[in-house]
């Protein structure tokens, strides 16, 4: 049983090992060669995992080798251009100036269902309104709406707008994150009187407190009855 135990952590940590270098992605996110990797070490881990009779060093020595050449080749696609072409492949331009490329989607093995349905996903049902629809070495497809087409910005409507910055968690679960109210310039005072505001008077009656840089603060009690949070 301990044998068992031992074993399946040090397989496990390589596993997440794996996942690392491969940075923080979904699984639609990856690349073929890192949709391999994955594929094959998790293959290779759950052998050992099973029979006790295979050696450790069985699942472990083709593991390492697989991390290693992972590291090489990210090596090699961050300082070759060609080589990182070959490997990941290359965008394609399935959609130009609202005309679908049909050679490009034939290579690329894309139904008109799929890209009518990728389409749909982002809000787009008139391939007209499209500059161009692009096909990404991860598989996600790309819209970039002609100009007249995308939504009006702030600048091109000359508004004055006020950048509220990145909100930081002050409060999680009840407890306090006295690091992020400092980084915010905000004191204890400042965060109690702004909870009084909203009903709470102990840091433990609140669920989710955020505040952003211009300090606009949203706050979610801890009531499991109350489903909404109240923002200031």
């Amino acid at each position: 049983m301990f044998t068992g135990l031992v074993r399946t952590v040090i397989l496990y940590l390589l596993i997440i090992a794996g996942v690392r270098l491969m940075g923080k992605r979904q699984v639609g996110e990856l690349e073929p060669s890192e949709l391999v990797l994955s594929l094959i070490i998790a293959d290779l881990a759950s052998v050992p995992m099973q029979d006790f009779g295979i050696p450790l060093l069985t699942g472990v020595v083709p593991i390492l080798t697989l991390l290693s050449l992972t590291m090489i080749l990210s090596v090699l696609t961050m300082k070759s251009v060609r080589f990182r072409a070959l490997l990941c492949g290359r965008p394609s331009v399935v959609l130009r100036d609202g005309r679908i490329d049909q050679w490009e989607m034939a290579r690329n093995r894309l139904t008109v269902d799929e890209l009518l349905e990728e389409l749909r996903c982002q809000g787009y049902t008139d391939l007209a309104a499209v500059k161009y629809a692009i096909l990404e070495t991860n598989g996600q497809l790309s819209v970039l709406p002609r100009t007249g087409d995308q939504p009006a910005t702030a600048r091109q409507l000359k508004l004055q707008t006020q950048e509220r910055g990145l909100p930081r968690v002050v409060v999680s679960d009840g407890r306090l994150q006295p690091d992020q109210l400092r980084a915010l310039g905000y004191d204890r005072d400042w965060l109690e009187h702004q909870m009084r505001k909203r009903g709470c008077t102990r840091v433990e009656e609140v669920f989710l407190m955020l505040v952003d840089e211009a300090g606009t603060v949203y706050l979610a009690p801890r009531d499991r009855g109350d489903r909404g949070g109240r923002a200031g």
